[in-house]
């Protein structure tokens, strides 16, 4: 008898604990007064909000989200997504009034001040305030130590102040915490350490700039500035061979990029005294992709520089078909038929080629957030993204090989 009330009592207590803990859940004690959080989720004008911002119209969201917090007794959750579309709509005071006000709830847990403080932080970076922005991110994390959103905007705002050293370190946090998933990081870490390295060059540190290049290279091997910017310290150093060395590797390792090093290594051909490499280089590339037009440009250049225009206009010409909008062929094309004082039949040829040509000077484009740059830049000035630019082609290059017969 008696073990049977221990176990009715033990139930008891269990159901008691059940029902305190789903109160608890559903209610919160605010301004002297439990509220309902369902409530809020309930509301017509939260389900209306919502419809609305799924379909991208803040406005209406906004007031109806608003009328939802207002029924529902002013739930954090709702005044904290209040004042990011605040934010998105361009309104960057509102929003910092809007998340400073909650900050001021005595009853806020510590992940709730942490929560509201990461929004603030984005309203703060939004608005330009980057010192306060990097007060908040960083108060985020004495919170709450782990967060990825407060580590990932920290590192973003001291990239954007070039405070390198801060943004690798932060940047390996975030990779410390992602355990199994550390190898995603390592792209983004070898930027760091190649920007690392750029600043030790600025210096003339060559030893530290080298050990920072070749660090970015072991984390991605894929990692082309760093290639380029290894190969110049060795040509800094006096050791032209192992500047070719690295150049050549980039090469290797992403055929695409070779022209990034192309007047690199027909400067540091003759001093290890193989001048013949560079031509050889330009046409295993143009075997090895019959669309590189660079590759051809850059022999053309070549051959022109030592007396051969009519070989390099042939190269040009080739070059246009591929990419006939580029203006630095327009360009090489016009500097080689002046040098064979115009004769009228490749001219003719050279206006036949281009008669539906636009010029355009070697667009690049990011593929994150379309920032358009003409040149090929590591990270996006925009998004402040790494690796994301691609070339952009007005029109494909054409596959009739009539044009190239004179």
């Amino acid at each position: 008898m008696e073990s049977h009330v221990t176990l009715l009592s033990a139930l008891v207590a269990l159901l008691v604990g059940l029902a305190i803990g789903k109160a608890w859940e559903r209610y919160k004690l605010q301004d002297g007064r439990w509220v309902d959080r369902r409530r809020a989720r309930e509301s017509p004008h939260y389900l209306l909000g919502l419809n609305f911002l799924v379909a991208n119209q803040i406005d209406p969201a906004i007031d109806e989200l608003n009328r939802a917090a207002q029924a529902a007794g002013n739930p954090l959750e709702l005044h904290l997504i209040l004042g990011n579309l605040y934010r998105e709509k361009g309104q960057v005071g509102r929003a910092i009034q809007e998340h400073q006000l909650l900050l001021q709830r005595p009853d806020l847990s510590r992940l709730e001040h942490a929560n509201v403080l990461l929004c603030l932080g984005l309203d703060y970076k939004r608005g330009g305030f980057v010192d306060r922005a990097l007060e908040a991110f960083t108060e985020v994390l004495r919170l709450d130590a782990d967060n990825p959103y407060a580590l990932s905007n920290l590192e973003k705002l001291y990239e954007e102040q070039h405070q390198w050293t801060d943004a690798y370190a932060t940047r390996q946090k975030l990779a410390s915490r992602d355990g199994e998933q550390r190898s995603r990081h390592q792209p983004t870490l070898a930027f760091l350490e190649n920007e690392l390295g750029l600043e030790a060059l600025k210096r003339m540190d060559y030893a530290e700039a080298a050990r920072r290049f070749e660090a970015a290279i072991d984390l991605d091997a894929a990692n082309s500035p760093a290639y380029l910017n290894l190969g110049d310290v060795r040509f800094y150093q006096g050791s032209a061979a192992d500047a070719v060395t690295a150049w050549e590797r980039l090469i290797e390792r992403a055929p695409e990029k070779a022209y990034l090093a192309f007047s690199r290594l027909e400067a540091a051909y003759p001093k290890i005294g193989e001048s013949a490499r560079f031509p050889d280089l330009c046409r295993r590339l143009i075997v090895a992709n019959p669309q590189d037009w660079r590759a051809r440009l850059a022999l053309a250049r070549h051959l022109s520089s030592r007396g051969s225009p009519r070989e390099a206009l042939e190269l040009l010409f080739e070059a246009l078909v591929q990419n006939p909008h580029a203006l630095a062929l327009h360009q090489a094309i016009w500097q080689t038929l002046s040098q064979l004082q115009l004769p009228q039949t490749l001219v003719d040829r050279y206006v036949d080629l281009t008669r539906d040509a636009i010029f355009y000077l070697d667009p690049h484009i990011c593929v994150r957030c379309r920032y358009r740059s003409t040149e090929l830049l590591w990270q996006c000035p925009h998004c402040h993204e790494w690796n994301t630019f691609i070339e952009e082609r007005i029109a494909p290059a054409k596959d009739s090989e009539a044009t190239l017969t004179s």
